[in-house]
């Protein structure tokens, strides 16, 4: 089975979880492009297409959603999995992922996955550090990373 994840990473949370992915799924032949750096990929060679992204200020990265809508047709066709990184721990978070994914992928996916999330200052401008600091109460690095649920989402994968 040939496997692409595709991402779109600010802060690099979400390239960690694509990576964790990638090594989990190690005995297949796995592909990771990053949006930021990729912009054409043939999805034609991969049986299996996992989109992740992340949340910032209420929704997923705009490159991740217009690539979602420009190659909607075959992703269709294809085996889809999904997951989010985000620090919401309530039902908020299910509201974002729906809000991320369409509801026609989410139907089709074969795998969803809540990843946990970062705050990571070192890669924050002024403006973000000033929003995490007020909204979520945090003034330095903070990770809750979900390794189970990543475990999870690799395992529904692979059966």
């Amino acid at each position: 089975m040939s496997i692409a994840i595709i991402y779109m990473s600010k802060h690099g949370t979400t390239e960690k979880v694509a990576e964790l992915i990638k090594t989990k799924l190690d005995s297949y032949q796995t592909h990771i492009f990053n949006l930021k750096k990729t912009k054409l990929i043939d999805l034609a060679k991969f049986d299996t297409i996992i989109i992740g992204g992340s949340i910032h200020v209420g929704s997923m990265q705009k490159k991740i959603r217009q690539f979602i809508v420009n190659n909607m047709v075959i992703l269709l066709k294809k085996r889809i999995a999904l997951f989010l990184v985000c620090m919401e721990k309530s039902e908020k978070r299910d509201e974002q992922f729906n809000n991320a994914f369409p509801t026609e992928l989410r139907k089709v996916s074969v795998a969803n996955g809540f990843m946990g999330g970062e705050f990571n200052f070192d890669r924050m401008n002024f403006l973000e550090r000033a929003i995490v600091k007020k909204i979520a109460g945090k003034s330095s690095n903070v990770s809750e990373i979900d390794y189970k649920a990543i475990e999870d989402f690799v395992n529904r994968l692979r059966s």
